[in-house]
């Protein structure tokens, strides 16, 4: 594979940067609440920020880059969403605050939803007018996805949903769910769900943020009790869930992963700096880590352009999983490595003291939730073994 830009990439590259040194908000990066991955951190300050650079992104023709024209985007090519997000990196832009609605909502919809569908959500979410959640997992029912029993009753033209979810990511900003509930308890239980997309902002649903070690509300708990859903807001047909929710995995583990590649980057040019700021750039051992890093991040962004020139009808395949699989490890390892180089200093979370305002404390702990979130690692594995390579399933 060639990867020089050709000249039309080359132009479209020199576009983008000379947009982001115009529009990036000054002194971002220095900000006690950059943190990477677009977290919803509770603070005011930070979450309209990211609310205003997704529709600055929007306006500039930069959200849904590859998505079609009609629906808000700007129907490039796949090439040009990879060389958005290297500048993105390389100028350690912020990430967009509908995370979900860009990278999972959004594309399960393009690839699944009716034109009405399309026409009404998508160009409010990529402006990120309508912020999106994920009504997925259950106390019951996490890796084991299908026995998810929150039920959806169909009454006429609505379901009235009943259950709880948990780690709903954004579900206290969320103005739309993309939910998985189970419509026909006497099937099969990957045979008896449906997907539907709820308004959040009715009597009937009840979300309970979760305060994580980070000491942010990023996850929720999310309660039904008699929420009420069109018919015409089911995506795909009734028993259909579990096809359409795969869909969403696949670009989860697949789309996002692009996505976060950018966060690897930043990570890795912000822990070469802390390295020069900590006078140990000479040192041979950190020489090495930092070495090892950096192969990981150049071995994410080639795994993530391989498996992007992989996509079957717009949609990626299990390789996605390969992504975030690397991804956690090496987003993970330069967390750790870091407090293991602030020593003592790492212990300090605010004041005048705190090194890099305490992004570092925040990479380390946030790390712990990267083995969970879009499948755990023991799941991942799973999938890349029988999936990928061919083996004999292990149950």
């Amino acid at each position: 594979m060639d990867f020089r830009d050709s000249q039309d990439e080359a132009a479209f590259r020199a576009e983008v940067r000379a947009w982001l040194a115009e529009h990036l908000p000054a002194g971002w990066s220095e900000r006690p609440y950059a943190r990477p991955g677009g977290e919803a951190t509770g603070d005011g300050d930070a979450e309209q920020l990211r609310r205003w650079w997704q529709r600055e992104l929007y306006d500039g023709g930069w959200a849904g880059l590859t998505w079609p024209v009609e629906y808000g985007g700007r129907g490039a090519s796949l090439v040009h969403q990879v060389i958005f997000n290297q500048e993105a990196a390389r100028a350690q832009a912020p990430e967009p605050i509908n995370v979900i609605g860009l990278y999972m909502a959004g594309p399960t919809i393009l690839s699944v939803g009716t034109e009405t569908q399309k026409r009404r959500y998508l160009p409010p979410l990529l402006a990120g007018a309508e912020i999106w959640c994920q009504g997925f997992s259950e106390p019951g029912s996490g890796s084991d996805l299908g026995a998810a029993r929150t039920r959806a009753v169909r009454e006429g033209d609505v379901y009235v949903v009943n259950g709880q979810k948990v780690w709903t990511s954004y579900g206290h900003l969320a103005r739309f769910c993309i939910l998985l509930a189970r419509t026909d308890p006497d099937q099969p239980k990957h045979a008896g769900l449906s997907y539907f997309l709820l308004d959040m902002d009715q009597p009937g649903v009840t979300v309970r943020p979760l305060v994580q070690i980070t000491g942010d509300p990023e996850f929720n708990e999310v309660f039904f009790d008699d929420a009420r859903v069109p018919v015409s807001e089911r995506l795909g047909e009734e028993g259909d869930g579990w096809k359409v929710a795969m869909t969403t995995l696949l670009h989860e583990r697949g789309t996002m992963s692009v996505g976060l590649q950018v966060m690897s980057r930043i990570t890795l040019d912000r822990l070469i700096e802390l390295v020069r700021k900590l006078d140990r750039a000479d040192d041979p051992v950190v020489r090495e880590r930092i070495a090892g890093f950096a192969l990981d991040v150049e071995a994410l962004r080639i795994t993530n352009l391989r498996s992007v020139s992989g996509l079957r009808n717009g949609v990626p395949g299990p390789e996605g999983s390969m992504a975030k699989l690397l991804w956690e490890r090496v987003q993970q390892g330069m967390g750790e490595f870091a407090m293991e180089l602030l020593g003592a200093a790492g212990q300090v979370t605010g004041g005048p003291e705190v090194v890099d305002g305490g992004w570092w404390q925040y990479i380390y702990l946030r790390g712990r939730g990267h083995t969970i979130e879009a499948g755990t690692t023991e799941v991942l594995k799973n999938i890349i073994a029988e999936r990928v390579l061919g083996l004999p399933r292990s149950r």
